[in-house]
């Protein structure tokens, strides 16, 4: 199809950072396999979740006219053929998964486990959600669509999702190694892994998925913040992932039901906070005020490092960086905005248009890269930055900008039966669901 020509200056920058943010699943796949880089750093491994996110924005890609409908299925086929083909055994060496869980990390050319890496609950669902994404989208009758619904299928009932659940408390484990048997972390109190308990839902009996659902939500930290009320977690990435294929909009579970709210606007609010965290600057680190904000988990600066005003402080490396609670450090996510979007375009688009005056250092070819730190000294204004690209920050980055544009993605998944059935499986209702 024509691609959807821009409607405004501001539409015009979103299609161009969109376009370059799909760029990357273009340039960092192997072809032969489907399998994606983690980051642009050479040598990176694949990141599942990554293969998750390359998948739903495939469909974004058509849409757009970025790739053609048939190269676009094929890349989606090999990836899907790859998974449902690829080793599972509880053998440390030489495989990709098992009970229908992937590991982490794994070798772009092999496919095999590296980095000793746990077999990784949320990250299988995000790749699933990618795969059930894509196949509603693939919905054609010639043999490539029908077999990219067929294996999306296979694969996500292949999960065993009742072997990941913490028989003591009721709620999912983070994960799984050979070497020494599961993460002693479960998925409880808000986090990216409200997908994974409706995902998991098709898999379980309905008084499992309750129970599992209910332990999660049991563990909650809502907050007053700033005058507030809101679900807390620090990092915005928490708030989005999810969100990225679920339209929260108007439906609501029982707890969000019993404060008149959803986690839609819960987002919103989370915004908020961050601009208002800004704006205090209790760390007074450069670079934030009410319209430059974006606290998250991203790559950064570590260890002990002199700052431009001359003081010196320790860094922290990759963190979930948050507000107002923190961990920060100065580190900002460049791409924060346009993955906000959908839930405060206002703050959004003004964030954006003083990240690209003030700090054109973040982008490599209208691409973001993964975090800066104006505190730092550098090349330019934005100080330190990230010399990295990363697969899940331009894949949230595509995968909200349309949902903000089109609501393309939102659209597919409110069409596919596993993800409306899961939601009603956890309680949810109203809205689109009623």
């Amino acid at each position: 199809m024509e691609p959807a020509p821009p409607e405004s200056p501001a539409d015009e920058t979103l299609h161009r950072l969109q376009q370059a943010a799909f760029g990357y699943f273009l340039s960092h796949t192997n072809e032969d396999n489907g399998l994606v880089r983690d980051s642009s750093r050479e040598g990176a491994p694949c990141s599942i979740a990554v293969v998750g996110f390359a998948l739903s924005c495939y469909p974004v890609g058509v849409e757009r006219g970025w790739i053609g409908r048939r190269a676009a299925a094929a890349r989606v086929q090999k990836a899907l053929r790859f998974f449902m083909d690829s080793a599972q055994s509880d053998h440390a060496d030489s495989v990709t998964g098992y009970r229908g869980f992937y590991y982490h990390f794994l070798d772009m050319q092999t496919g095999e486990r590296v980095w000793n890496c746990e077999l990784s609950v949320i990250d299988t669902t995000l790749f699933v959600a990618g795969a059930l994404t894509a196949a509603h989208y693939f919905s054609g009758a010639d043999p490539v669509e029908a077999e990219i619904r067929s294996l999306a299928d296979k694969i996500h009932r292949r999960i065993d999702f009742a072997w990941a659940l913490d028989h003591e408390t009721g709620a999912f484990v983070q994960g799984w190694r050979p070497e020494g048997g599961f993460i002693h972390y479960d998925w409880n109190g808000y986090s990216e892994a409200i997908i994974l308990y409706v995902l998991a839902a098709a898999g379980l009996s309905r008084e499992d998925a309750g129970r599992a659902y209910h332990a999660w939500t049991s563990c909650y930290q809502w907050e007053n913040i700033y005058g507030s009320d809101v679900l807390y977690a620090g990092p915005l990435f928490i708030h989005l992932f999810s969100h990225a294929w679920i339209d929260f909009r108007g439906i609501a579970d029982a707890f969000m039901a019993a404060r008149g709210t959803d986690y839609f606007r819960n987002t919103t609010r989370t915004v908020g906070l961050q601009q208002t965290y800004c704006h205090l600057n209790p760390g007074e680190f450069a670079g934030y005020h009410e319209h430059s904000w974006g606290l998250t988990a991203c790559d950064g600066p570590s260890g002990r490092l002199a700052m431009r005003s001359g003081a010196s402080r320790d860094f922290y490396g990759y963190a979930a960086r948050g507000a107002p609670f923190g961990p920060d450090d100065g580190t900002l996510a460049p791409w924060a905005p346009l993955a906000c979007l959908p839930f405060a375009e206002e703050a959004a688009l003004r964030c954006l248009t003083g990240r690209l005056r003030d700090f054109p250092e973040v982008l490599e070819q209208d691409r973001f890269r993964g975090s800066f730190n104006p505190s730092l000294p550098g090349d330019g204004a934005a100080g330190w930055v990230s010399p990295d690209c990363f697969g899940l920050d331009q894949g949230l980055v595509v995968m909200m900008i349309e949902n903000h544009r089109s609501g393309l993605i939102w659209k597919l998944t409110r069409g596919a039966a596993v993800f409306r059935d899961g939601l009603r499986a956890l309680g949810f209702g109203g809205g689109w669901l009623a």
